[in-house]
C-alpha cells in the first residue's frame, strides 16, 4: 500500500508505520461497513419479504422489503452530514468507532426482530428504523474512513491510492456477505 518508498530521506519511520496501520484499518473498517449493508440486501430479497410483509402477495412483499433496503440509501447523506461534522470537531478515529457500532448493533438487532406472525406490523417497522440507522451508520463511516486514509502526510502524492485502499472495502464486504449466506444456505435447512 504505502510501503514502497517508506524509506525515503526525511519520512519517520514510526508516522510510516501508523500511515499504512490507518489505510489498513479504514480499509477493514469499510469492508464491515458494506458486509453489514450488502448482507442486509441479499437476505431481503430472499427472506424478508415472507418474514415481515406476508400479508401482501409475494410480488408486493418483496418490492416492500426492497423499499426497507433502499431506505439505507436514502439515509447515507445524512450520516454522512452528521458524522463528517463531529469528525471534524472529535476526531475521526472516535466516530468512525461509532459508526462501527451503530451498524453492528443495528445488524444484531435486525437479526432479533420478531416476525409478523408475533407482534404484526411492528416488525416491518423496527426493520426499517434499525434499516435507517445502518444507512446512518455507512454514510458517516465512508466519508471518515477516506479521510483517515489519506490525512497522513507520509503520502505526498501517493493520497490517491491511500484514499483507494478504503474503496476497496466495499466490494470485499459484498463478497464477504454472499460468502456468509452460501456457507449458511448450504450449512443450515431452510427454516
Amino acid at each position: 500500500m504505502a510501503s514502497a518508498d517508506d524509506s525515503r530521506p526525511g519520512l519517520d519511520p514510526g508516522q510510516a508505520k501508523h500511515a499504512r496501520r490507518a489505510v489498513i484499518a479504514a480499509t477493514i473498517g469499510t469492508m464491515i461497513e458494506w458486509y453489514d449493508f450488502y448482507l442486509y440486501g441479499l437476505v431481503a430479497a430472499l427472506v424478508f419479504g415472507k418474514l415481515y410483509f406476508p400479508s401482501h402477495d409475494p410480488f408486493a412483499a418483496t418490492l416492500l422489503s426492497f423499499s426497507t433496503f433502499f431506505l439505507g440509501f436514502v439515509a447515507r447523506p445524512f450520516g454522512a452530514a452528521i458524522f463528517g461534522h463531529f469528525g471534524d470537531r472529535i476526531g475521526r478515529k472516535a466516530t468512525l468507532v461509532v459508526t462501527l457500532m451503530l451498524m453492528g448493533v443495528s445488524t444484531v438487532l435486525i437479526g432479533l426482530i420478531p416476525t409478523y406472525d408475533s407482534i404484526g406490523i411492528w416488525g416491518a417497522v423496527a426493520l426499517t428504523t434499525l434499516r435507517i440507522l445502518q444507512g446512518v451508520g455507512v454514510g458517516g463511516e465512508w466519508g471518515g474512513a477516506i479521510a483517515v486514509a489519506t490525512e497522513w502526510g507520509q503520502f505526498n502524492k501517493r493520497r490517491g491510492l491511500a484514499g483507494s485502499w478504503p474503496q476497496f472495502g466495499s466490494p470485499l464486504g459484498m463478497l464477504l456477505a454472499v460468502l456468509v449466506l452460501t456457507v449458511v444456505t448450504h450449512a443450515g435447512s431452510p427454516e
